[in-house]
């Protein structure tokens, strides 16, 4: 037994690479989902027991070794993580701001609501000293402006509101106070006063440089190809998705053509390897050159050189640094006289990513893409085993489209679901009659209209990129159009996303019949999301809004405002309804800015605005009072007032089985950490409220 148990072992060391990032993977999820940062004491106990166990990991049997070796990983992900994060830490601001605002343009999208979005550094704000002021700030421009176009590198002055980056919708929802700590973003908000150009650009430096020339190239485009397929272009050529409409992205998200817009490993990996295969029969076509050098490797280096180049031109979003490294690897390994495109170039693309940026493995953008290229690989490889070779070409052809489109699809799907509650039950569909369009027309249609920029030709390339981008509109907006084109699932619990990571990834990279045991916890968490159950009340972090849970679905305190946090509740219901909607449902009783509803036998008060919760005498006959404002009065029920929201933040109410009322707070899930420091001190994550 322990013999066959040592021969198993030691038959994984020929896979073992693919484990190193799973392992740091492991250690980079448990720091973010500790409760509060370790203490100086416990980083160096990490880092010391880490090395340790690298040391030692020698001197141990081969069989155990490589399990010190991951128990080090996973310490040093933890620790790569907490270094990380206190690597890029900027200030943030830790109260509403309303004033001016300088600050010089470094990224210009469009929000939410569809309103240009600038992001400024080199920010000065009134009365502010540089050492509490942001690195980096957010505005949404919004009302009527003197200026409408913005040019990368000016200076802008503005009056306008800004305010901390808000923690999580509900507790345990996306938490875009860490995902704005990693960007470098202080504060956002917003402004409806004329946005003023105070000084000319400044492209001193090659990033501004870059930028610049960005913006210059995506409005080239849009001026070659108008509308919508010109907004397509702009954006799969430059990352520049400011000029796509609202309309738009809901139609390709709901055929699953959302992932076309993103610079990711499609783009890149399309890109390179028309490049590479340009280089490559291009040099064959010489005799002399061909026998002479190494076309295959020169074709590598043209095509890494101009893959560096795309990822600087598109701004260097996260998705796009994440394709390149992956692309990188692969080229490299042609240059070193090895396979591209085995589990092992994607596992030392990962490890990159993981070092370079561990904050990654939280977003749906690593999980997507590193879940599509390792299940591609691992289905491909293991058709290598059967011959083919009798096939015609052109059926080993649409195979290859229609199994990569379908084993792509599913390894995403459940990720996709997890991350924006929505399955696109068409999706197989739209991308067998987009994605092949994508390679062989669009992108070297793109290549050749800048290839004949130079020379005012330029047209040619971007005629036929049009039709090409009118094509896949139109599926988008076709497909999306089809009854039960979009299924929508509830969101999942926190372990599920990592649990069914871990399954498939044993599946995948276990060497032996023992992979089957990959199954057991992927169908763990698949049975743990069916039986999910959402909160029976919710409260916003402004006491703005509250949604109760009924028998039609969730149901809204009010019909507009709060939309974005209205949108995020009724998606991780699965049930995303427009707000209007949501707000005609039964389960209130409304008496101007009074709303009342009750959870079980509790009754529930929710009071906006000053007059209202100064008319109110006592609790209005509630067991638990929500307002918006500040409440001194001493109550004789639960009071939750807008200065006990900023230290609890959302809320979630549901009832125990004794009847008591269970309340979870969006900071106690989160905790006290760097990202959120300018809030008070967190409390429990859970509170039993016992019935009065």
């Amino acid at each position: 037994m322990r013999a066959a148990l040592q021969d198993t072992l030691l038959a994984q060391r020929g896979g073992l690479i693919g484990w190193v990032p799973v392992c740091l993977a492991i250690g980079i999820g448990t720091y973010f989902s500790l409760p509060e940062e370790p203490g100086r004491a416990v980083v160096v106990a990490v880092w010391g027991i880490a090395a340790a166990l690298f040391v030692g990991a020698r001197r141990i049997t081969p069989a155990i070794a490589p399990f010190a070796i991951g128990i080090a990983l996973v310490l040093a992900g933890g620790g790569v993580a907490q270094w990380r994060t206190g690597a890029v830490a900027e200030p943030v601001l830790g109260f509403r701001y309303y004033g001016p605002i300088q600050g010089r343009v470094v990224n210009i999208d469009r929000s939410a609501s569809d309103a240009p979005r600038l992001t400024l550094d080199q920010v000065v704000l009134s009365r502010m000293s540089p050492a509490r002021t942001p690195a980096r700030v957010r505005v949404s421009v919004h009302g009527d402006q003197v200026i409408t176009t913005y040019q990368p590198g000016e200076t802008l002055i503005l009056t306008g509101h800004l305010s901390p980056p808000a923690g999580p919708a509900e507790p345990g929802g996306f938490d875009f106070q860490r995902h704005a700590w990693f960007l470098g973003l202080g504060a956002v908000g917003y402004t409806r006063t004329p946005v003023l150009r105070l000084y000319a650009p400044d492209q001193g430096s090659l990033q501004m440089r870059i930028f610049a020339i960005r913006m210059q190239l995506s409005s080239f485009v849009q001026t070659a190809i108008p509308g919508d397929p010109g907004a397509f272009a702009a954006a799969i050529m430059t990352g520049d998705r400011s000029a796509m409409r609202k309309e738009t992205l809901a139609d390709l998200r709901a055929a699953n053509l959302a992932h076309l817009l993103a610079i990711s490993g499609l783009h890149m990996g399309l890109l390179t390897g028309f490049i590479f295969a340009l280089v490559r029969y291009g040099l064959a076509l010489s005799a002399t050159i061909s026998l002479r050098f190494h076309t295959k490797k020169i074709a590598a280096i043209c095509a890494l050189i101009v893959g560096a180049f795309y990822l600087a031109l598109s701004g260097g979003n996260v998705a796009t640094e994440r394709a390149f490294i992956m692309v990188a690897v692969m080229l490299v390994a042609v240059l070193v006289d090895r396979r591209a495109l085995t589990l092992r170039a994607v596992a030392i693309a990962a490890i990159i990513v993981l070092l370079w940026q561990p904050e990654a493995l939280m977003g749906p953008g690593f999980q997507m893409s590193f879940a599509a290229t390792t299940a591609l690989v691992a289905v491909f490889g293991w058709l290598r085993q059967f011959d083919m070779s009798g096939w015609p070409k052109w059926a080993r052809g649409v195979f290859s489209v229609v199994t990569s489109s379908f084993v792509a699809g599913l390894a995403t799907a459940p990720f996709a679901a997890a991350h924006f509650n929505q399955i696109a039950h068409f999706g197989l569909i739209a991308n067998l009659a987009s994605v092949p369009l994508m390679g062989v027309l669009v992108m070297p249609a793109a290549v050749l209209a800048i290839c004949l920029a130079p020379v005012g030709l330029s047209w040619i390339g971007f005629t036929v990129m049009a039709w090409g981008l009118q094509w896949i509109l139109w599926v988008a907006q076709t497909v999306s159009g089809w009854d039960g084109a979009v299924g929508h699932v509830i969101a999942p619990s926190s372990g599920v996303v990592p649990l069914l990571a871990l399954g498939l990834l044993w599946i995948i990279l276990w060497q032996g019949r023992g992979r089957v045991i990959g199954i057991v916890p992927a169908f763990i968490a698949f049975v743990v999301w069916g039986q999910a159950t959402r909160p029976t009340l919710l409260v916003a972090d402004n006491a703005a809004m509250i949604g109760v849970m009924g028998s039609e679905g969730r149901a809204l305190s009010k019909a507009t405002g709060s939309s974005f946090i209205a949108q995020i509740w009724l998606e991780n219901d699965g049930g995303p309804v427009p707000q209007e909607m949501a707000a005609s449902r039964p389960g209130y009783t409304r008496d101007g800015r009074v709303v009342r509803t009750h959870v079980g036998e509790w009754q529930i008060l929710q009071v906006t605005g000053k007059t209202a919760l100064a008319a109110l005498h006592g609790c209005g006959g509630a067991d638990v009072l929500i307002s918006n404002q500040e409440d001194v009065t001493g109550r004789p029920c639960i009071t939750f007032d807008i200065n006990r929201l900023r230290q609890t933040g959302a809320l979630a109410f549901d009832l125990s089985d004794g009847g008591d009322l269970r309340l979870t707070t969006a900071q106690g899930v989160v905790g006290n950490r760097p990202w959120n420091a300018h809030a008070d001190a967190a409390p429990a994550s859970e509170i039993l409220l016992h019935a009065p």
